[in-house]
């Protein structure tokens, strides 16, 4: 499929940081997807900070430079909105977005805790809008084969899931605190707020919503630098690992186990996923982002490791023997958002959705019970 003949979505962004300069970027390259039947185009940006805006003037498509988000919303040359701003601020800004008449991808967690999720997941139905939440990492080779071995149920009765996003960006006690590290901002539920989404889409995708949990979550530094000469407490969970319960239909008593954690030695950016069945299992890091390892039952156990190359959901011009990075995923992404809008996703892994965002943010609630009540939760 020629890209320019594809049917065009008026994208706006509201936040002008880190993820609003990579969806620009994505958008920049998309003549590289082959078979997306969308195409966006940036259109609009809006930050508080007007300094924020300057980096993308050079995006010739965008037209609009707004500092408030609400003159933003009544542009009428807009069909999508993107937001990606602190967790503190999905609610207020989602429900504008929604109510403004245009559709939302959103950053997770969407919401800051259970009650905001629920609330803007209830908005969108009622309005009938479009929103998927974003989560990168399945749109991943190794991911995408996992989740198909899953499916076929070729690794018969299930032993233990286990899936993780690891970083080490914490181990450092003299960093400055930011946004994420503060609950008034993130959340109470703090690091599974920030990366919960990214290991809790796959198994609810897959049907496995945990029955019970117990939880045990780490605080490691309670103070850091404020970036003035001074300090702040620094109140968010750092670590935290859910042990989990799934039932299915004929098994029970299946261990699931979710980690989050911002203080993991070694682990930069770790997202992995790990299947254990009887007949076959599978495992897949991005520590080794071309390589899927499975094994199969026989006498002797073994792991087979399979390189992947860049076999991606959407096509691409890029070549078999290449590995995909972050920016690819986040293309893949997005591709998936707007064919899925278009009603033309077929059998692709399409986003999360606002179920799944309001089910991870179940999880988190039960997570904060279990661990001040030290005991198993029940959902």
């Amino acid at each position: 499929m020629n890209t320019s003949s594809a049917t065009v979505v008026r994208v706006g962004i509201i936040g002008a940081g880190l993820m609003g300069r990579e969806v620009a970027s994505a958008f920049g390259r998309w003549f590289a997807l082959l078979d997306c039947p969308v195409r966006p185009e940036l259109v609009a940006v809006c930050d508080i900070n007007s300094l924020a805006l300057d980096w993308f003037r050079q995006v010739p498509t965008v037209k609009y430079f707004d500092t408030d988000h609400r003159t933003l919303l009544t542009r009428p040359d807009l069909d999508v909105i993107y937001v990606a701003v602190p967790h503190h601020l999905h609610e207020s800004l989602y429900l504008d977005v929604l109510r403004a008449g245009k559709d939302l991808f959103a950053e997770k967690p969407f919401g800051i805790d259970l009650a905001a999720a629920r609330r803007i997941r209830d908005e969108a139905v009622r309005l009938q809008r479009f929103v998927r939440v974003s989560s990168e990492f399945p749109f991943l080779p190794g991911a995408q084969r996992a989740i198909t071995i899953a499916r076929t149920g070729a690794l018969g009765p299930l032993l233990s899931i286990r899936s993780s996003f690891l970083h080490s960006s914490d181990l450092d006690p003299t960093k400055t605190i930011n946004w994420k590290r503060q609950n008034k901002f993130c959340g109470e539920a703090g690091v599974m707020n920030d990366l919960g989404l990214h290991v809790a889409h796959v198994p609810l995708r897959l049907g496995w919503k945990p029955s019970r949990l117990y939880a045990q979550l780490q605080k490691i530094y309670t103070v850091r630098p404020d970036g003035k000469g001074g300090s702040t407490p620094n109140d968010t969970w750092d670590n935290a690992t859910l042990h989990c319960t799934l039932d299915l239909p004929g098994q029970s008593g299946i261990p699931l186990t979710l980690e989050t954690k911002r203080m993991s030695p070694t682990d930069t950016n770790s997202w992995e996923l790990e299947i254990m069945g009887t007949d076959a299992g599978v495992r897949f890091s991005t520590k080794q982002p071309k390589t899927l390892l499975t094994y199969a039952r026989a006498k002797e156990q073994t792991w087979a490791a399979t390189d992947l190359g860049f076999t991606m959901p959407f096509k691409t011009i890029t070549g078999g023997i290449f590995e995909p990075g972050f920016p690819d995923l986040l293309q893949q992404m997005w591709a998936a958002y707007l064919a899925e809008r278009a009603g033309q996703l077929g059998d692709r892994f399409g986003c999360a959705t606002p179920d799944e965002a309001v089910a991870h943010h179940e999880l988190w609630a039960a997570a904060l019970q279990s661990h001040a009540e030290q005991r198993v939760i029940t959902l």
